[in-house]
């Protein structure tokens, strides 16, 4: 099959390559030409596991190309996914600019086509308010009239980065939105899925509505789980409990189970704060509140906050952050990505320097993408160690690997005081007072040397 994919961001790009690897002919188009360019050299814009290798298996193979030609793109297109940003403002209003220039392109190659085409299906993938790719369907029919054909559809995206590969190619379930009756498009849906849905998880066929409010409410509802057991956490903090004894035991009931019930610094990234913020505004403009949603967003903005907190606590009687030299592991919002979006790292470093610190930091994949947002006066640096030269205290805020069984000699000879504030709890809080560190961590009694 001919597929489109309108946007090589993350979403666009994982999708293409996926859809490549079972034999359908993918061109990926975008507007920006240095991103093609990077594309058409071979290489990967984004850091994804396993990416790489699979572009250039399927570019080699001819399945897979990248272009800035929107005419090429669309005119023999079976199926086209509009896979482009819908960024949104701090109160959750999503800009769909970018995905009405998109039905505005494609329904100028449908006019050109005319009348007499095969019907193309025109996807919306990206996360849209509900009722978007209906006002897209309405849109490009304005523009084309009544005789030209074409198909809508809607294809939310469940992909966790780090793992989009996995996710993509072995997906739990695929939800579909077509307009009730339209049986074409219910088919193409299921030819294109076929080869990934043979591990036995479904394939939901529903209606549109329905399809885009599915990625709004599983967002929403793994967003509410972590800002819960981060309101547990800081419980343990006020009583002496151990948030670590405590998770054991709650998630251990097969009502509750372990997903997304780790604490730490709050979540980050492209969809849980976009997607929660929306479903607020959803509720606002249709007048039909939803305050569970609105106190998950408001704990999460706390919790960074209240860590920021212990840092000034432990250094408020020596004059506070002003001057100190603080580290940084991790800058990414979660570990296998580049991703400095809502990053917890990105706000405590921006914190940390606004009261006066000197701030270095280090991240495996993202330091890139930090020096590029944070710009002049913060050291990225590019050795984990390196970043602890003189430090006063080293702060933790993403999971690596490479952070969870450090060389403890190492830290306590480079840092100037012995202070760590781990945001992901990966040490064992009675070796820490032993190895001379006061150790704060998040649901857990701080340890101070023996």
């Amino acid at each position: 099959m001919r597929l489109t994919m309108v946007g090589t961001g993350y979403v666009g790009l994982v999708s293409g390559v996926c859809f490549s690897n079972t034999g359908n002919d993918v061109v990926c188009l975008d507007v920006d030409q240095r991103k093609i360019d990077i594309l058409n050299d071979g290489k990967c814009p984004i850091y994804e596991p396993g990416l790489t290798e699979l572009m250039e298996r399927n570019i080699a193979a001819d399945r897979l190309r990248f272009t800035l030609d929107k005419n090429l793109a669309y005119r023999e297109a079976d199926v086209i996914f509009i896979c482009v940003g819908t960024p949104s403002d701090e109160r959750g209003h999503t800009n769909l600019s970018y995905i009405y220039g998109a039905a505005d392109d494609i329904a100028d190659v449908l006019i050109e086509l005319g009348p007499n085409q095969t019907p193309k299906m025109i996807v919306v993938k990206s996360t849209v308010p509900v009722g978007t790719s209906l006002a897209v369907r309405d849109r490009i029919r304005e523009k084309v009239g009544p005789d030209i054909p074409f198909h809508i559809g809607n294809n939310p995206e469940f992909l966790k980065e780090g793992a989009a590969i996995s996710d993509f190619n072995k997906p739990d379930r695929v939800v579909c939105g077509v307009v009730e009756g339209d049986k074409s498009a219910e088919k193409l849906f299921r030819d294109i899925y076929d080869p990934f849905i043979r591990n036995g998880h479904p394939i939901f066929i529903m209606d549109i509505l329905s399809s885009e409010m599915v990625k709004y409410s599983a967002n929403n509802f793994l967003a509410t789980k972590i800002s819960f057991i981060n309101e547990m956490a800081n419980l343990c903090e006020a009583y002496g409990a151990n948030i670590n004894r405590v998770r054991e035991g709650m998630c251990s009931d097969s009502r509750v189970g372990y997903a997304f019930l780790h604490p730490g610094l709050g979540y980050g990234g492209s969809c849980f704060p976009k997607d929660t913020l929306a479903c607020i505004m959803m509720g606002e403009t249709s007048g039909t509140p939803i305050p569970v949603s609105k106190s998950v967003h408001e704990s999460n903005q706390r919790q960074r906050q209240r860590f920021f907190d212990k840092m000034q606590g432990h250094f408020k009687a020596d004059g506070g952050l002003s001057g100190k030299t603080i580290a940084f592991w991790g800058i990414a919002f979660k570990p296998q990505t580049d991703d400095i979006r809502e990053s917890p790292a990105m706000t405590l470093m921006r914190q940390a320097k606004g009261f006066g610190a000197v701030v270095r930091a280090f991240d495996p994949v993202a330091a890139e993408n930090a020096r590029a947002e944070l710009g002049e006066g913060y050291g990225i640096v590019d050795d984990m160690y390196e970043a602890l030269d003189g430090a006063d205290a080293l702060v933790i805020c993403t999971d690596w690997d490479e952070f969870k069984s450090p060389d403890f000699a190492k830290l306590a000879q480079k840092m100037k005081t012995q202070v760590i504030f781990d945001g992901r709890n990966l040490f064992r809080r009675q070796d820490m007072g032993e190895l001379g560190f006061h150790y704060y961590s998040v649901g857990r009694p701080s340890v101070h040397p023996l």
